[in-house]
């Protein structure tokens, strides 16, 4: 019994193999732009009034279908089956690319015709853009868009390189010029880009002055520069300098102390306990009922001092209404005594 299963297993895998490569020749492959329409054309056919049923099927699963006396059908608005049999697949998705099947029945509904389409979906490659170097006699070619691109050099119309990736790189050595031309392309697009390039000694160079001048008018500024911060440092110190010399100057010296300046009439004085005239002699201190007035001008003057006068010549001054007595009346001096003796012996 286990023989037999091995017998049958066999034989079934044998008739799998075989068939899927019946499929997979009658499968074409067919390349889709990505966000572009595509129209699935159906090779030596052509519709006649034998035709009954036009069916497409995506991965076994009907979309599309057209029968006579019968409005077409379609799964969604992506699809659209034209009148000729072919399957119109509008703003193709990475999701799209999978394996479409035709089938086309007569009115006796034998299978005439079966095609099976493999769609593959790509991005379309942008222009290659072409950049290079005189100094280190190096071209680039890149591309920045595109699926799976394939990029080519040619140098005056001969190849000399050749890449699968989105950039290539090219050196040379000499001194000429020559014409570059860089083509980008995939199943689906290519486009090509092309420059002359023109590098010599003199060149080269000019360069080199450029980068020399550039240098060194650099170094010159920040040498300037420099300086510049150098000298304001400086004047900033001697300002600083100036500023403590004319602070210490204007500070009292110990001269300066021991002089007073003169008081201006009028201004107030600073101590007024020090501003009142001393006492006369022998006149009892009475306690002040308030603080005195600070004296004025007229305060002032009538401060000063008379000086006391005579006895004989109060008697000729003295004019019209007594004057008041002091209330404490003071000895004369003795000046006075003998003078009044000497006036009365006389």
């Amino acid at each position: 019994m286990s023989l037999t299963c091995k017998i049958l297993t066999s034989f079934l895998l044998i008739f799998a193999v075989s068939t899927k490569g019946e499929v997979s020749e009658n499968t074409e492959v067919i390349w889709g732009c990505l966000d572009h329409d595509i129209n699935l054309d159906i090779p030596g056919f052509q519709m006649n009034d034998r035709v009954a049923d036009t069916r497409w099927d995506k991965n076994k699963i009907k979309i599309a279908q057209l029968k006579q006396d019968k409005p077409p059908y379609q799964i969604t608005d992506t699809y659209v089956m034209l009148k000729n049999g072919t399957l119109k697949i509008k703003a193709l998705k990475r999701n799209d690319s999978d394996v479409y099947t035709v089938s086309v029945y007569d009115l006796n509904g034998k299978n005439i015709l079966e095609k099976a389409f493999d769609l593959k979906i790509q991005e379309m490659v942008s222009k290659p853009v072409i950049s290079w170097s005189c100094t280190n006699r190096t071209l680039i070619c890149e591309v920045a868009k595109g699926s799976d691109p394939k990029l080519k050099l040619f140098v005056n119309k001969t190849r000399v390189k050749e890449s699968h990736q989105k950039a290539i790189t090219h050196k040379w050595n000499g001194k000429w010029t020559s014409s570059f031309n860089c083509v980008a392309s995939n199943n689906v697009s290519a486009q090509t880009s092309t420059v002359t390039v023109s590098c010599s000694e003199k060149g080269l160079d000019i360069y080199l002055i450029i980068g020399i001048c550039g240098g060194g008018t650099v170094f010159l500024v920040f040498l300037a520069l420099l300086v510049f911060y150098i000298s304001k440092r400086k004047k900033q110190r001697s300002r600083r300098n100036d500023e403590e010399m004319e602070i210490r100057g204007k500070r009292v010296t110990p001269e300066e102390r021991g002089w007073k300046p003169h008081q201006i009439p009028g201004s107030t004085p600073q101590n007024p306990a020090m501003s009142q005239t001393p006492p006369i002699p022998g006149h009892r201190s009475q306690a002040p009922a308030h603080r005195p007035r600070p004296p004025g001008p007229r305060v002032q003057h009538q401060q000063k001092k008379r000086p006391p006068p005579t006895l004989g010549k109060q008697v000729h001054l003295q004019k019209g209404p007594p004057l008041p007595k002091p209330r404490v009346q003071t000895k004369p001096p003795c000046e006075v005594e003998e003078n009044s003796l000497s006036s009365s012996s006389n």
